[in-house]
């Protein structure tokens, strides 16, 4: 009877605390386990489950799915060499050895639960003995915190033996001991490993891995302990000594009770910004989703990137950089929450900008793994991301000392990339190539450049054959981003120059670019005498760019509804599905959804006034994606909009970015 009435005093308590947190934390609660981080990493380079970051840290971690079960959780995924790989299946690995030397506890099947947050990760395991809870959270860019809390639920005093060890998958990190912490090295890396455990009294360095000892713990029925160990990968860059000091100065609860109020706060923000339409709580959780996928995709500066900034995607190997114009569309997302952030973005880029004004496509950490590429640049939309975190942040400072460097941008496509001189821009290359001209306008394999030729402007200057809708739409855009700019910074001649010459420029745009018989803007032939009428998604930036007509949009607007055009089950194609060449699966820019492109149309919808059109658009680009709306499911790099599939990489940002464009008012 006195187990009985312990038992539901236990439950009784266990429901008070959920309680608690849930009222404390609603938007936490709600919206724990949004993204899965169980996986059963098998090698260092297994890319099949998702991994939990935060601060920009350039490590991460996940839970071991409950047949791979340990006393620790998966990882850390190491993003500091390789582009990504897993040191270990579970690097610190809890054992509980009784005083027969036999483990009390099994880890696999004792699992009770796993869950994640926006702010940490925790995960418990019971049996008859004892209570482990283990959680982790990131105190800083450099390091992560994991407390294990080991509670004696028996009648019986219990002495533990604890220890952790791990083998590694990697041959070129090697281990040592140094003042009473494991230190990892790194041949193919500059940043360095400290592993710091609480009351270790001894440290081995095994043929292939480590064992620490912890000291004995003994425990009377319903005591508590813990043991703390902090992770720390760091590159030269940072002081790892200022680190370590700080580190004697955190109360892990204090810390993680911090972490959890910003992040409480901070969805709070947002989810009090959400349009009208998407008060319901699903699009609250959706909207932590977002936040969390590009949490885990950004990076503190390290080396080649000297901001802060956004990675397209971790778990894709090759999207270890910062690309031109996916940080300019974080910048405008993560200003939403994160100013400072956002500047970062934007400065990362410029931190490359050449002399005549030429910002490169992507840049890297490390140069011996991908070299930055300068075949190519991006479509401009930087004096966007720079007006759109002004609104944001109100730093007029900002604003200054990027004027100069968005005005050479600018002025770099005039003279680099407008072959015949009319004001009408080309993408192009660096290096003559066709394809960096293709990757120049973002859409690498899209239909309207099946065939194109390459023309040669000046030395190091390339135009394709054709003249850009969405080019000299953008360019149009920036006209009156940058005259705003030159306003708010007093350059009164300078905003009505930008002015007359963005209006010289739309009336050129509703002209040349626009077919009054299939009610679309197509690219034309660098004369301007003849469309290319392949129907993509390059005719909604007009739209976007506010440079169409009121009656251009509205015949436009036809297109855009039609289920048999661009309406379709996922909405606003990449190319037009009545289209010959479309190709809905591994089309890449030849039909799939890119959410950018969606965006840009329903945008451009609702600067018309076409609010109902443009929320049904929403709605369908919300709900019909697999797995947005879905706990668990990650944001697809792309989907097939037929079915709705997803396709090519997980976790990715610009699509976790225009989603939650989509959801926030202006």
């Amino acid at each position: 009877m006195k187990h009985k009435n312990t038992t539901l005093l236990l439950l009784a308590f266990a429901f008070i605390s959920i309680g608690h947190a849930q009222k404390k934390f609603p938007n936490l609660e709600s919206s724990k386990n949004s993204l899965n981080y169980k996986g059963r990493p098998s090698n260092a380079s297994d890319r099949k489950s998702l991994a939990f970051s935060d601060k920009g840290a350039w490590f991460a971690f996940g839970f071991l799915e409950s047949s791979a079960a340990q006393g620790g959780f998966s990882g850390p995924y190491l993003l500091t060499e390789q582009n990504g790989v897993w040191i270990s299946p579970s690097f610190i690995s809890l054992h509980l050895m009784n005083e027969n030397q036999k483990e009390i506890i099994d880890w696999k099947m004792t699992l009770v639960n796993q869950n994640s947050y926006n702010s940490h990760l925790e995960q418990e395991f019971k049996n008859d003995k004892i209570t482990v809870k283990q959680q982790l959270f990131f105190v800083s860019g450099h390091t992560a915190l994991q407390k294990t809390t080991i509670t004696n639920r028996s009648s019986q005093k219990i002495s533990l033996f604890p220890s952790c060890e791990s083998k590694l998958f990697l041959d070129d990190l090697q281990l040592s001991k140094e003042n009473q912490q494991l230190k990892i090295v790194s041949t193919k890396s500059e940043a360095i490993g400290y592993i710091q455990f609480s009351n270790a009294t001894a440290i081995e360095i095994t043929k292939e891995g480590y064992k620490v000892q912890i000291e004995k713990l003994t425990l009377k029925p319903n005591e508590t302990k813990e043991i703390l160990v902090s992770q720390t990968f760091i590159f030269p860059q940072y002081s790892w000594q200022k680190e370590k000091e700080s580190l004697t100065k955190i109360n892990f609860e204090t810390e993680l009770e911090r972490n959890k109020k910003e992040k409480e706060l901070q969805l709070a923000k947002l989810i009090a910004n959400k349009k009208d339409i998407y008060k319901n709580e699903i699009y609250s959780n959706l909207v932590a989703k977002l936040v969390l996928t590009l949490q885990n995709n950004t990076r503190i500066a390290a080396e080649g990137l000297r901001h802060d900034g956004l990675f397209p995607s971790y778990n894709y190997q090759w999207f270890n950089g910062f690309w031109a114009w996916d940080s300019w569309k974080h910048a405008v997302a993560v200003a939403n929450y994160n100013p400072e952030l956002a500047k970062n973005q934007i400065r990362a880029m410029f931190d490359y900008q050449e002399p005549n004004g030429f910002i490169p496509d992507c840049i890297y950490r490390d140069h011996l793994i991908e070299q930055n590429n300068y075949r190519n640049t991006k479509s401009p939309l930087a004096a966007w991301a720079v007006w759109k975190t002004f609104e944001k942040s109100k730093d007029k400072k900002f604003l200054a000392e990027m004027y100069p460097k968005l005005k050479a941008y600018h002025n770099w496509w005039y003279k680099e990339r407008d072959h015949d001189q009319d004001g009408l821009c080309e993408f192009g290359s660096t290096d003559g190539t066709l394809i960096a001209a293709k990757w120049e306008s973002g859409m690498d394999n899209a239909v309207r450049f099946d065939n194109s030729t390459i023309l040669k402007n000046s030395e190091g200057a390339y135009s394709l054959d054709r003249e850009s809708v969405d080019l000299n739409s953008f360019l149009y855009a920036e006209k009156l981003f940058l005259s705003n700019i030159a306003a708010i910074i007093s350059l009164p001649i300078e905003t009505a120059t930008l002015k007359k010459e963005a209006l010289h420029l739309k009336e050129k745009i509703q002209k040349q670019f626009w077919d009054q018989e299939t009610a679309w803007f197509y690219d034309s032939t660098i004369d301007g005498t003849t469309l290319l009428k392949d129907m993509g998604c390059e005719g909604y930036l007009p739209i976007w760019a506010k440079v169409a007509t009121p009656t251009q949009v509205k015949m436009a607007k036809e297109n855009m509804m039609n289920p048999a055009i661009f309406n379709t089950f996922v909405p606003l194609p990449t190319l037009a599905a009545d289209h010959p060449k479309f190709k809905p699966e591994g089309g890449y820019w030849r039909g799939p959804i890119w959410l950018d492109q969606s965006y840009f149309g329903i945008k451009g919808l609702y600067n018309y006034g076409y609010t109902a059109e443009a929320n049904e658009l929403s709605h369908k680009l919300i709900h019909n994606a697999e797995g947005v709306m879905q706990a668990g499911e990650a944001i697809r790099e792309n989907y097939q909009p037929l079915t709705g599939k997803g396709l090519e990489s997980f976790n990715f940002s610009w699509s976790a970015a225009h989603y939650l464009m989509l959801l926030l008012k202006e």
